[in-house]
């Protein structure tokens, strides 16, 4: 409860002083503290919900459909744990990712992408997370899948070398997001406007018990080790494809 201020400025006021005046002041300071109680509510720690890029399934920390638009009604569900600093997860991609293109192009799967970040405490940078942001603003823009390829198609040989600023914006133009919607892109990315949600990734994949990357999951079922050929993975799919 804020404390009452006019015994204070009656003592303070001289004789005479207009009770309308001491009124006026009084209110004034009233509508300063409404105005910073409103300020510190509206913008203190915790207060304001993490925002979720578009596509996001599963709830708090799920991970972001990347075919919504073509995936078909029986199309099994593929979900992949990546971190974008894994070489793993880029080797993967160099055997798997044109044939991940296709199947989820043709809607024979619903690809749904993870993007973890904890290379970032091994690697002591901050790659991980940027680029898991990045790809999340991508995925505001309808482009998260082309994003996902740029970004292992760019990714440095050396572990642990990371992502400039410049690069994630590169992989941005590669991926498709041009005209009006790379600077809302840009925007997007700068201010860490999906930084939340990518912790709440990484927290989500460890309560599932990810402890590894690349992780892919067939219907819920991990089938990583499975995962030799592309043609392996297509036969999968078929098999269950309801």
């Amino acid at each position: 409860m804020r404390p009452d201020a006019s015994k204070k400025l009656a003592a303070a006021s001289p004789k005479g002083t207009n009770p309308v005046i001491i009124g006026a002041v009084l209110a004034a300071v009233l509508i300063v503290g409404v105005v910073i109680a409103i300020l510190i509510g509206g913008n203190g720690s915790g207060s304001a919900s993490p925002v979720a890029p578009a596509g996001v399934v599963g709830g708090e920390g799920g991970g972001i459909v990347a075919n919504a638009a073509t995936a078909k009604g029986n199309a099994p569900t593929l979900d992949i744990y990546e971190d974008f600093q894994c070489p793993a997860c880029g080797e993967l991609e160099k055997r798997m990712g044109a044939e991940l293109t296709r199947l989820a192009t043709a809607g024979e799967i619903k690809l749904v992408l993870h993007t973890l970040s904890f290379l970032d405490n091994n690697l002591k940078n901050d790659s991980s997370a940027r680029a898991a942001n990045a790809a999340a603003c991508a995925a505001d823009a309808g482009k998260v899948m082309e994003y996902h390829s740029a970004v292992f198609a760019g990714m440095p040989e050396q572990e642990g070398v990371g992502y400039t600023d410049a690069q994630l914006t590169e992989f941005a133009t590669t991926a498709g997001i041009t005209g009006a919607a790379l600077p809302t892109w840009q925007t997007c990315t700068s201010s860490g406007r999906h930084d939340q949600y990518v912790t709440d990734v990484q927290a989500r994949a460890e309560k599932d018990k990810v402890n590894s990357t690349p992780t892919v999951k067939l219907n819920g079922q991990d089938i990583t080790k499975t995962l030799s050929t592309a043609d392996a993975l297509a036969a999968q799919v078929k098999a269950a494809t309801k």
